[in-house]
């Protein structure tokens, strides 16, 4: 042992590790001695940005983690859990996969995808569907294709492999992404909620076993790796990408499942960022315990690998497992009819420290509390200042922006630009049927919608975040975010339960980054509270910049918030299409003349300077009830949020499933433009038969909710204020094709 530990570490070591100098003297206060390089390679990544949370944890720790279905709490384990009846419970996380998609698009977001759905069935519960939030740079770019197709790609193959469908998602592009991409992957399951397995190390003298793959050199220090700036040098961290083997995984989840039916099991825990490092010091830590571990006993795929090396590779489709002393031989005996590795590598102790061994001798010694989030690893207070931007858009006014004279052809163009335009070209090489619970695939609706089996019930979720509106004012586009996420499930027929959130923010120690992070840390605290959906943990992730004529600017600010709903009564999903022509058509909800930080005023004018669109907290609040009321008392037959694009696209969305069409009439005291094309939230667009409107009208009358008679659903033909706009036929060819024609070469 003393040979190894006095072989200390440099200043300089430690900073090449990620480290800062400050740290450094810190982890030499809490061992009372200079760590020799293992040690501070191990806290390196513990201490990352990534895996401590350290400049985030304190605004975190003020989101509300309460509510009426919450069964495990934020921070408590892998995922989040809420109750959804008959003994069933739903574990959903969301998390990032940002800097290794930028410099390996393909692995970086296969192995995103491959390590949200073992977080979940980590927990003992079976992933039954997946969401993605992807976001590019500017489209015409060469790079960018190349992120997109390799991402997609990535997703795709993982994700169809592994057998869980891709329900929903989003794709959003702006330049403020050329360099890094953000990739964001959704993953939720079922438990029973007597069965939940804890990521938490118990019982002095239990055996631990690595499970699944061998341990390669594969992700080494990735976590540290996704805890600092892109860069051009940023090529050389390349084997800080992972590479993810979706059979292996099918095989682990499968073994998982079988393990999870015995009583071998004290805890277990996904081998996600910092590797064996991680899972070791946190299941030690939550449970107040320390463990003995023996590097030597990793299988490994290559020889000779270093401690260090062992330590912090993120090779993946690997867990560790804290058994029950006597039980070993039914875990080796499942995992061996499945042909994976289980290895016992060590054992628990009451030390409350990890150590380390390799070939006979001490090559590590760390008190396992010094380094988990909310434990000894730092906690920083980071200043924050606003931007001069934020005023300036405050300044735009909508007398500023002519009118066209055409309004057909802005909607055209509008269908046709890569944020709006369909995503077929993406989500065709997903697939949304495997599993036979996808409820939403030929009966579109604004929510992913899950089948739960052997239930009345069904599972609605969503990934909603609009960056563009946080960046013009991130509390209220953050409460927007939370808002839309809410409206999309109110609107496919659920009940709003609980989020979780993927908090993708520029540099930390730049304070007017750090301004936008705790805004929307503010807003979202703001609308969860309202709509009673706490927030049950999710994923932070700083440094995402992108390199504009030679100055680092953040990527839009983006806090995209993955939300689960339950629907009671699955004969009460509602889609978004127009049923059958002659039905009325209602816009529920205010609307104002307003066209701020909208795509027509961004991307058709190239106006980006503009504050974030219309919002009233309590509006929504009220819009979103009465709609729940109106779905649930049979009293529409289409329902469909005013979103991106606004009212216009809506229209075009609802029409085009069953090539339908609209006539309607804008509102004589409001711009034409505004009303069609503007953003302002809170309003959702609805179909009424005959039979329904006068039980339509006395309820929306009831509810004091702002109701619009819009016009009536045709057979094909659109019209507005008597001008004729096409037919849906043509509106849906460009609407379907324009994406897919970036991506033909």
């Amino acid at each position: 042992m003393e040979s190894t530990l006095q072989k200390e570490a440099t200043l300089e070591q430690a900073i090449d590790l990620g480290l800062r100098a400050d740290e450094f003297e810190q982890i030499k206060g809490i061992l009372g001695r200079t760590p020799n390089f293992t040690e501070t390679a191990v806290y390196s990544v513990m201490w990352s940005e990534h895996c401590s949370y350290k400049n985030s944890i304190l605004w975190l720790k003020t989101l509300p983690k309460d509510g009426p279905h919450m069964l495990v709490k934020a921070g408590e384990e892998n995922a989040g859990l809420v109750d959804i009846g008959d003994g069933l419970g739903c574990v959903f996380k969301i998390e990032s996969h940002n800097h290794p998609s930028a410099l390996e698009p393909y692995q970086g977001a296969a192995t995103g995808v491959g390590g949200i759905n073992r977080d979940i069935f980590t927990m003992g519960a079976r992933p039954i569907a997946q969401l993605n939030s992807l976001r590019f740079g500017n489209i015409e770019e060469a790079r960018t294709k190349w992120l997109v197709k390799g991402v997609v790609k990535g997703i795709g193959d993982y994700g169809n492999a592994f057998g869980i469908p891709i329900v929903g998602g989003e794709v959003f592009f702006d330049e403020s992404y050329n360099t890094n991409p953000l990739v964001n992957a959704f993953s939720a399951g079922i438990i029973d909620t007597k069965k939940i397995i804890s990521a938490t190390a118990k019982g002095p003298g239990n055996p631990v076993f690595i499970v699944g793959s061998a341990t390669g050199k594969d992700g080494i220090a990735g976590a540290a790796f996704a805890s600092k700036d892109i860069t051009e040098d940023s090529a050389s961290d390349l084997p800080s990408v992972q590479v993810g083997d979706p059979f292996m995984e099918k095989l682990l989840l499968e073994a998982t499942m079988e393990l999870s039916e015995t009583d071998a099991i004290v805890g277990m825990q996904d081998m996600g960022a910092a590797g064996i490092t991680c899972s070791t010091c946190e299941m030690s830590a939550a449970g107040n315990v320390g463990m003995e571990i023996y590097l030597d006993k990793v299988p490994t795929r290559q020889d000779h690998m270093l401690p260090y090396e062992i330590l912090l590779s993120e090779s993946q489709e690997r867990m560790l497992v804290v058994v029950q002393k006597g039980k070993e031989s039914v875990v080796k005996r499942i995992f061996d009819k499945w042909d994976l590795h289980a290895e016992e590598i060590g054992h628990v102790t009451d030390t409350g420290r990890v150590r380390y061994y390799m070939d006979g001798e001490m090559v590590g010694d760390v008190p396992a509390e010094s380094l988990v989030l909310g434990g000894g690893a730092p906690q920083n207070v980071r200043e924050y200042s606003e931007p001069a931007y934020y005023q300036e858009y405050k300044k735009f006014n909508i007398s500023q922006v002519p009118q066209p004279e055409n309004l057909k052809e802005v909607g055209y163009a509008l269908l046709q630009m890569p944020n709006i335009a369909s995503k077929k070209w993406v989500y065709e090489q997903y697939d949304s049927m495997v599993g036979t619970r996808t409820m939403t695939t030929n009966r579109p609706s604004d929510a992913g919608v899950v089948n739960i089996k052997g239930t009345n019930k069904a599972l609605a979720m969503t990934v909603d975040c609009n960056s563009r509106y946080v960046n013009a004012d991130p509390e209220i586009g953050t409460m927007i975010a939370v808002s839309e996420a809410a409206r999309n499930i109110v609107c496919a027929g659920g009940i709003p339960s609980a989020i979780t959130n993927c908090l993708n923010f520029g540099n930390p120690y730049n304070p007017e980054s750090y301004w936008q992070f705790v805004g929307a840390i503010k807003g979202m605290s703001a609308a969860c509270l309202k709509f009673e959906t706490p927030v049950t943990g999710g994923n932070v992730s700083f440094y995402n910049q992108t390199s504009m004529n030679g100055v680092e600017v953040p990527v839009f600010p983006t806090p995209t918030i993955g939300m689960i709903g339950l629907v009671e009564d699955k004969e009460k999903v509602m889609s978004l299409d127009f049923k059958q022509k002659g039905d009325l058509i209602f816009l529920v909800g205010e609307y104002k003349e307003d066209i701020a930080s909208s795509e027509y005023l961004a991307t058709y004018h190239g106006i980006k300077a503009s504050p974030a669109p219309y919002f009233d907290l309590e509006e929504e609040f009220n819009m979103q009830n009465a709609v729940k009321g109106l779905i649930e008392n049979n009293l529409v037959n289409a329902v469909h949020d005013v979103s991106d694009g606004g009212l216009f696209v809506s229209l075009v969305e609802m029409s085009m499933p069953r090539e339908l069409g609209f006539d309607i009439v804008t509102d004589s005291e409001i711009r034409e433009d505004a009303f069609l094309f503007g953003e302002g939230q809170g309003r959702v667009v609805v179909s009424v038969t005959e039979e329904q409107e006068e039980l339509f009208l006395e309820y929306t009358v009831n509810c004091g909710v702002n109701i619009t008679l819009l016009g009536h659903v045709t057979k094909g033909k659109m019209q507005i204020d008597e001008e004729h706009f096409g037919f849906i036929t043509e509106a849906k060819y460009l609407f379907d094709t324009a994406l897919g024609k970036h991506f033909e070469n």
